[in-house]
């Protein structure tokens, strides 16, 4: 059921029950109760890209049988970033980073890097804003073209995809990509290096999930991530995993 049809059912079914609700016929609590309810499941699904409610979104390959998976890296590129880019040279590994856009404009020597050394890059947006699920369409759209158009001053080149920030995607954010037609990248294994101080944590939680075709989300503008991402990718090699960029794993184009 497309979320335009959920909607105006339940608003429907909303609308009864406070005509009730002012007779009498139902307590006023369970009406507050069913708009509090409805606003918690539109929180919810708004939050997590990989339920693919609003759209469909890329977050994992379930018909991988080549052991392949994806390592993606949110919100830089930064001085952090040099170190991440070591340790792929390190072990001949490429990956795939969502870049910010004012971050490129920042760093944009660290950007051009992470593109000759054979890395992905993907929309992240311009700002990275807090109020992400709060921008109008129009404001969300001029957010990705923002960053496009960074990406083609710096680096040359307009990337076809897009990563949501804080995995967010509501009704705005899907009309904003309907228009600029990116393709939505997101991410079935989270490590939580952003909110864990433990290494030793998100090593154990990443190892003990991985699987073939599973996308994995990490932030290279986190320090203790340089150290996280050596420790997987010697479990990675032992056991014969192979780390690609996310537009091999889906057969997808990177830039338009």
């Amino acid at each position: 059921m497309k979320f335009e049809t959920l909607h105006r059912i339940v608003l429907g079914v909303l609308l009864i029950a406070a005509l009730l609700s002012a007779f009498h016929f139902i307590p006023g609590l369970l009406v507050i109760g069913l708009v509090l309810g409805y606003m918690g499941f539109l929180l919810f699904v708004s939050t997590n890209v990989q339920l693919n409610f609003f759209l469909r979104a890329f977050n994992n390959n379930p018909e991988e049988t080549e052991r392949r998976i994806a390592l993606t890296f949110d919100d830089g590129p930064v001085e952090n970033t040099l170190k991440i880019l070591e340790v792929l040279e390190k072990y001949k590994v490429e990956a795939s980073f969502f870049c910010i856009g004012k971050n490129v404009k920042e760093n944009p020597e660290i950007f051009n890097l992470i593109i000759k050394k054979g890395h992905f890059v993907g929309n992240h947006t311009y700002s990275h804003t807090r109020k992400m699920g709060f921008l109008s369409t129009n404001a969300m759209l001029q957010e990705i073209k923002k960053c496009d158009k960074i990406f083609k001053k710096v680096g040359g080149i307009t990337p076809g995809t897009f990563r949501p920030p804080f995995g967010i995607i509501n009704p705005q954010v899907r009309g904003a990509l309907e228009i600029s037609g990116h393709k939505v990248i997101g991410w079935n294994l989270r490590s939580y290096d952003a909110v864990i101080n433990s290494e030793e944590l998100v090593v154990k939680r990443v190892l003990e999930n991985v699987k073939p075709g599973d996308v994995i989300l990490f932030h290279d503008n986190k320090e203790n991530t340089v150290e996280i991402l050596e420790q997987l990718l010697l479990f990675l090699r032992a056991n014969h995993f192979d780390p690609v960029r996310v537009d091999e794993l889906f057969n997808i184009d990177a830039y338009t």
